[in-house]
């Protein structure tokens, strides 16, 4: 009588998880140990997914193990990398499990770039895999009972799962074995069978009667439930659906025999009669409707001999009233089984693989974080670099500290020998002349790179674009428009990036030029630049003055203030702090990250020391700026005033000033030379990206279009068409005498295929229709006839032309070849279509044909076949 329901196993294509996941790795995770480690855990992951489902595997708790470990291990890497089709683009294909494919070829399979879709179709496995070791086991032991009872309650929650995650986990509609309906019912198919274990179980054990009718009854709901659900369906096998009635039937049945048992005992005698009743009505409808499925002939028979004996007892001793079905009390019900929940990991053995892989989330909040402390630093940094700019021009337009060192007036004083030697040690012209010749190159190879990258996208872009136009709703996938409008955002923003960067270029250039003869003029050797600047007549007396003393003081304490700010830009840059521990406490605490709020409270903590050492670094020079201004009105007045002293005065300003702008111009240019070799890596990865998803796209494509090559295949080339009049109508022009019985409507076959019309047999040439004239309508060339055929017995004299015609349309007469059966084709209701044949070996016509002594048929100029029988409309 047991026979259990168990789900097929859907099929998956091959995918190399290893490549992409080792990409992704070794883009976001500097190079080291931690970065081979996680390369290492993404080839066992690869490996993983082979033993699983790259390979038939058995009906053994081993195989399910191994099922197991591979889902958790999705689920552990969910969070950690970015599957999508724009990031991490892997893509799944799965066949549907119960499509048995067609005569020309392929099932129905779905290929999806989504990590849900892979997990939700592993699910799927897992649970029909449980259902064939349920379907295994022993039922004649605690073990294979308990056992049983195991699997099929795993395998209602996998597939209830799957109801309720499928749709969000699919960007699109899912294949119909794991569609909501049809889980669904898988789910309540699976608790039926745990539940009838459990009775089965119950009825081994001994249990009281009364408990093992509510067992049986609920199972019995359980089932009639299952089969209300898929009655209208036919997705799943056709076996199941008969199977689920004929199970409601046997449930039932089992609960009234059950209850009649305890009815007995309770002297109902009638009721024990009315319910054995309804069960023998309950196992004979299934013995007569699905004996070919189940078979109950021991039920049937424990049945009959309890009413039999019943009846006997109740003839001779009780006359005990059988009441009527309606007036039997319903059996309660006992459910002892529910849906197991799927709790992540589910394999007992798994180990996480990726475990020192920090999640996602944090490293997106981690990124986040580090932006946030760049931009703090670099804020900073900026204040005070822009500070001591600041400083280097007020000093240099008061010519500090030269003007309180030019004892002679006719040597160079040595804060500018020092800046000159200090210019002259870093190339000088030539460096900055080869910089600037470097940024064009540098520049245009960037450019070079991003443009390629959105080339690449714009044709895989204008294919797909292309496809959908011609397949137009059959065309089922993401629009690459669609797709790559992050790619597309992220390169609009590489654009803008260099062309602010050319802005600079030129701001950069432009500045050197008006500079440029000055900064030159700096490094020349001492000689030729004492020559180049006027002498004047020395201010000895102004040396040791109060007021010179004051300025050599002040200036003093501006220097150190620069070489504060300098150790203190060095300490900013050197502070590290790893905040991925915050992160994953937070997200272990709440299950989510507050990024911001973290953020903000961590950069407080650590830089606020260095903000308030910058303001004051700012204030005191500040104040210090100030202070020398005034001192050097003070000296100013006390220099003598003469035009030689001016000018002398006004070259060694601007020889100050030429240093400042060689520093700066340096730095400018070596972090636009830095710039533009960083920003090349950064778009090399984005060319990868690209091009990793416009061969994913291209591969998905070409296996979309195999998909709808076949589905196109698969179908019907035309609607059935309807015979002509002359096939329906007999030769004297009169309709058929109706049937003397009604026609039964045709009855619809499912899954049957329309059957090409029988081969005509050949027509009939009489003598008398030999010449061409005298067979052919008017206005019509004969045609010859195009193959032999065996001699058909001539009509009898006096019969109309009409009436050696067939009853149906013939095609033209295929010879056949040794060894090889005759080939038919549709009937072509036309005279000749010279598209139909060949362009070689030619037939020739059939003498049997001939009437003797009579030639062959003549030949059309230009066609060497021969031309097909026309017979005219009636």
């Amino acid at each position: 009588m047991t026979n259990f329901i168990s789900v097929q196993l859907k099929k998956a294509s091959e995918v190399d998880l290893a490549k992409p996941l080792c990409k992704f790795i070794q883009q976001s995770y500097p190079s080291g140990d931690a970065q081979a480690e996680h390369c290492r855990a993404a080839e066992e992951l690869s490996k993983l997914r082979k033993s699983a489902l790259g390979r038939p595997l058995d009906k053994h708790e081993s195989a399910l193990e191994t099922l197991l470990r591979y889902y958790d291990q999705l689920c552990s890497i969910e969070p950690k990398f970015p599957f999508s089709e724009n990031q991490v683009c892997v893509t799944f294909t799965w066949k549907d499990a119960f499509d048995k494919g067609s005569l020309f070829g392929g099932s129905v399979k779905l290929a999806l770039a989504s990590l849900g879709y892979e997990k939700t179709c592993v699910l799927f496995n897992c649970g029909a895999l449980a259902s064939q070791i349920a379907a295994e086991q022993n039922l004649d032991n605690d073990e294979g009972l308990k056992a049983a009872a195991k699997h099929y309650q795993f395998a209602s929650g996998a597939f209830q799962h799957i109801k309720d995650t499928v749709l969000s986990a699919l960007s699109r509609e899912p294949t119909v074995d794991i569609s909501p309906d049809t889980v669904g019912t898988l789910s309540l198919i699976m608790l039926a069978q745990a539940q009838e274990v459990f009775f089965l179980k119950a009825t081994r054990d001994k249990m009281k009667d009364g408990i093992i009718a509510k067992l049986a009854n609920q199972a019995a709901d359980y089932y009639g439930d299952a089969y209300k659900q898929c009655q209208y369906k036919d997705t799943l096998p056709k076996e199941v659906f008969p199977v689920l009635a004929a199970k409601h039937c046997i449930m039932q049945a089992n609960a009234e025999y059950h209850q009649s048992i305890l009815a007995k005992q309770q002297k109902k005698f009638g009721e024990e009669i009315g319910r054995l009743q309804h069960a023998a009505d309950l196992v004979k409808t299934v013995a007569s409707r699905y004996d070919e499925y189940i078979n109950v002939k021991d039920l049937v028979d424990k049945i009959n001999r309890a009413l039999t004996a019943a009846k006997k007892d109740n003839d001779f001793i009780y006359h005990d009233r059988v009441p009527d079905l309606k007036d039997l009390e319903p059996i309660g019900k006992a459910s002892l089984v529910k849906s197991t929940p799927v709790a992540v990991p589910l394999s007992q053995k798994f180990t996480d693989l990726f475990e020192k892989m920090v999640p996602l989330q944090v490293q997106q909040s981690v990124s986040v974080y580090n932006q946030r402390k760049a931009d703090l630093v670099n804020r900073l940094i900026a204040q005070m670099r822009e500070a001591t700019n600041l400083a280097n021009g007020v000093l240099a337009s008061l010519n500090l500290p030269a003007a309180i060192e030019d004892v002679s007036g006719d040597t160079v004083p040595q804060s500018i020998l020092n800046k000159s030697k200090a210019v002259i040690e870093q190339g000088g012209v030539q460096t900055i002349d080869q910089l600037i010749k470097d940024l064009p190159e540098l520049l245009q190879r960037n450019k070079e790179i991003l443009d390629e990258s959105l080339r690449l996208l714009d044709e895989e872009e204008t294919t797909d674009n292309e496809l959908r136009t011609k397949f137009k709703e059959r065309w089922q996938r993401t629009p690459s428009n669609d797709l790559y409008k992050p790619l597309r955002a992220e390169g609009a923003n590489f654009h803008n990036i260099l062309n602010k960067a050319v802005q600079a270029d030129g701001q950069v250039r432009e500045g050197y030029q008006s500079h440029r003869d000055t900064i030159a003029l700096l490094c020349k050797p001492e000689a030729e630049l004492n020559a180049a600047i006027p002498s004047a007549n020395p201010a000895k007396t102004l040396q040791g003055s109060e007021v010179v003393n004051v300025l050599k003081t002040l200036l003093a304490s501006l220097d150190e203030v620069k070489k504060e700010r300098e150790q203190l830009e060095n300490d900013l840059k050197s502070v590290n702090f790893d905040m991925t521990n915050k992160f994953l406490t937070a997200l272990a605490q709440d299950g989510a990250i507050n990024e911001e709020a973290i953020s903000v409270t961590e950069l407080d903590r650590i830089y606020g020391s260095y903000t308030q050492k910058v303001q004051e670094s700012l204030k005191k020079q500040e104040e210090l700026l100030k202070n020398i201004q005034n001192a050097h009105q003070d000296f100013s007045k006390m220099k003598q005033s003469n035009n030689e002293s001016n000018l002398r005065e006004e070259v060694l300003k601007n020889l100050a000033v030429a240093n400042d702008n060689f520093v700066e111009l340096l730095a400018n240019l070596k972090e636009g030379t830095k710039f533009y070799n960083e920003l090349t890596e950064i778009l090399l990865k984005f060319q990868n990206k690209c091009s990793d998803i416009v061969f994913a796209r291209k591969t998905e494509r070409d296996e979309l279009l195999k998909d709808l090559q076949q589905s196109i295949a698969r179908e019907p080339s035309a609607p059935s068409i309807p015979l002509p009049t002359y096939q329906t109508t007999p030769a004297g022009g009169t309709k058929p005498a109706a049937p003397s019985t009604p026609t039964p409507a045709p009855r619809t076959m499912v899954g049957t295929k329309p059957q090409p019309p029988a081969r005509p047999p050949p027509p009939v040439i009489s003598a008398a229709s030999s010449s061409p004239s005298a067979s052919a309508p008017s206005g019509t060339a004969a045609a010859p006839p195009s193959a032999p055929a065996a001699p058909t017995p001539a009509p009898a004299p006096g019969a109309s032309a009409s009436s050696t015609l067939p009853s149906q349309a013939q095609g033209p007469p295929y010879p056949t070849y040794p060894g090889y059966p005759g080939y038919c084709q549709m009937p072509m209701p036309i005279g000749y279509n010279p598209y139909m044949y060949g362009q070689y070996a030619p037939y020739a016509p059939s003498p049997v044909f001939q009437n003797p002594g009579q030639p062959p048929y003549p030949q059309q100029p230009g066609y060497p076949f021969p031309q097909q029988p026309y017979f005219p409309q009636q």
